[in-house]
């Protein structure tokens, strides 16, 4: 599969997440929104699960609002804080009450450890492709042709020193925090040597 296959929601909804996502996250943030979406489509894909396109989509636009500055919350973790924003982004879209806590859900569980493709397919894509990312954890799963095109089109730019930064601020203000763990477990290590963190423009290798 290539990145012109991987297919994205032109739903109303979707273009309004982009759009929020475009405004509040910084060019880093934002990419990183992106290819989250990418990679989750692309293991959705491989893996053979069943996916609402729309629901994954508007979670991995708006899934690290809480990050933000207009949108961080000084005593929730800022997956839940991002959740709560996104229900609120839902419930001004027109989605039933249930739908609205299913994005709220996707989002506050892409921080968990594991997410159960059974219970939750959105949130346990989410949490894989957010994981492909930021750590490298499971970036087996993407083909590497198709990782030099995503890379290509969406540079990691300065997302390593950000996120870094980022977590270490919500670590410090909310210690029993996910975000606190993963700092102590030294993320910041794995966001510097992530295999897609190649060259200064963040660029992967060309695929040959």
């Amino acid at each position: 599969m290539h990145l012109h296959e991987l297919p994205s929601p032109d739903t109303a909804a979707a273009v309004a997440a982009n759009q929020v996502a475009r405004r509040y996250c910084s060019s880093a943030l934002y990419a990183h929104s992106v290819r989250s979406y990418l990679w989750g489509v692309a293991y959705a894909h491989d893996a053979d699960l069943e996916v609402d396109l729309e629901l994954l989509y508007v979670a991995a636009m708006l899934h690290d609002l809480g990050l933000t500055r207009p949108f961080d919350a000084h005593e929730i973790p800022f997956e839940e804080a991002g959740g709560q924003v996104a229900w609120v982004f839902a419930a001004a879209a027109g989605w039933p009450d249930v739908r609205r806590i299913r994005v709220a859900e996707v989002i506050e569980r892409h921080m968990w450890p594991a997410v159960d493709p059974v219970d939750d397919p959105e949130g346990h894509v989410l949490e894989v492709a957010t994981g492909i990312d930021i750590s490298g954890r499971g970036l087996e799963l993407i083909p590497a042709d198709l990782q030099a095109e995503v890379i290509s089109a969406w540079p990691r730019l300065d997302l390593a020193t950000e996120f870094t930064e980022c977590l270490r601020v919500q670590a410090q203000r909310k210690p029993t925090s996910r975000a606190a763990d993963l700092t102590r477990a030294g993320l910041d290590r794995a966001l510097r040597t992530h295999p897609l963190s190649q060259g200064r423009d963040g660029r992967a290798p060309r695929a040959t």
